[in-house]
């Protein structure tokens, strides 16, 4: 066994802010949790022990699915889950884009809700990785390349919760209005009609 599942305080990973590194940490445990998404999970251990530095590509659909929006976006609702609960689970980053980590069947049943109550014209795309897709997951040990994928939230539990699609589309909804609450502004300079005495209230876009 590689020294990085002996001793959990040697595996690290990157946290919230990408330009604002900080150490945290991949436990042994958060490492067996992703390897039962694979159908031989010692195999899988045995490929990070040779290659803990190295992505791996994990099956979705059974442990977990996965929901992946832009980056910004992805943010605002790690805002609302975190600030206004319940929290989220693991997390990641890569391309662009923000991996959520979900309950198994989130995937299939997130879009429909976003189209139920009418909000999916509002959130940006969103891709659902559930049953028969895979998704590229970060290295247990991140490397010093920017590009690869890297942890938001690690796992760290060989149980982590997964919120479910009620909770993503409470913390998409909270996402869009948080952006439209924020682009509201109100001026204090008056119309290009220097005698009216009438202000510019607007939002923008």
């Amino acid at each position: 066994m590689t020294a990085w599942l002996r001793d959990p305080s040697l595996l690290t990973h990157v946290a919230v802010d990408e330009e604002d590194r900080a150490a945290a940490r991949v436990t042994p445990p958060g490492a067996g949790w992703l390897a039962s998404a694979e159908t031989y999970p010692r195999s899988a251990l045995a490929q990070w022990e040779a290659r803990p530095t190295a992505p791996a590509v994990l099956p979705c659909g059974s442990v977990f699915d996965v929901v992946t929006v832009p980056s910004i976006f992805g943010r605002r609702m790690l805002d609302r889950l975190w600030t206004e609960g319940p929290g989220s689970g693991p997390v990641a980053v890569h391309r662009g884009r923000m991996m959520l980590f979900a309950a198994p069947g989130t995937a299939q049943r997130l879009p429909s809700l976003l189209d139920w109550e009418e909000w999916g014209d509002s959130v940006p795309p969103l891709l659902c990785h559930g049953t028969g897709d895979a998704v590229t997951v970060p290295p247990l040990i991140p490397g010093n390349t920017a590009s690869e994928p890297r942890w938001v939230v690690a796992p760290d539990t060989r149980r982590p919760w997964l919120p479910g699609p009620e909770v993503l589309l409470w913390a998409c909804v909270r996402a869009v209005r948080a952006k439209a609450s924020a682009g509201v502004r109100v001026s204090i300079f008056p119309r290009a009609d220097q005698d009216a005495n009438v202000y510019d209230v607007s939002r923008r876009r």
